[in-house]
């Protein structure tokens, strides 16, 4: 009973533990993997701008996946993010067709205009 009270309040406890196991897989591949795979990991959590927590981790585990893949066949991180290692990432992102922090506001502005345009046209 707890459980569920306590997930209400801060979201999925198993999205918690499979993202902690995602983050102790990037952390625990070899250099220069780890660092690639950790600034990866960073910079998505600032710029995916993803709320669903599925979606989330399921992006962490692939992302994790790809970087412990690249270390076994021992391929080089530029072959991994080209030239533009933060297209590579929001190219990346895109694939998690998630809802986003931004939705939320950009269907708010779309409704003002509609609001302020209907306000407009009673004469």
């Amino acid at each position: 009973m707890a459980a569920k009270w306590i997930e209400a309040l801060t979201g999925s406890l198993e999205q918690k533990k499979q993202y902690k196991q995602d983050k102790a897989r990037i952390e625990a591949l070899p250099s220069p993997y780890a660092e690639a795979a950790t600034a990866m990991h960073r910079y998505l959590m600032y710029a995916g701008g993803i709320t669903d927590g599925d979606t989330m981790v399921q992006m962490y585990t692939d992302m994790a996946d790809l970087w412990e893949r690249a270390a076994v066949d021992r391929t080089p991180v530029r072959d991994i993010v080209g030239d533009d290692p933060v297209d590579f990432a929001e190219t990346f992102a895109k694939a998690y067709a998630g809802r986003e922090w931004i939705d939320k506001e950009r269907a708010r502005f779309a409704k003002a205009i509609d609001d302020a345009e209907g306000k407009g046209n009673r004469s």
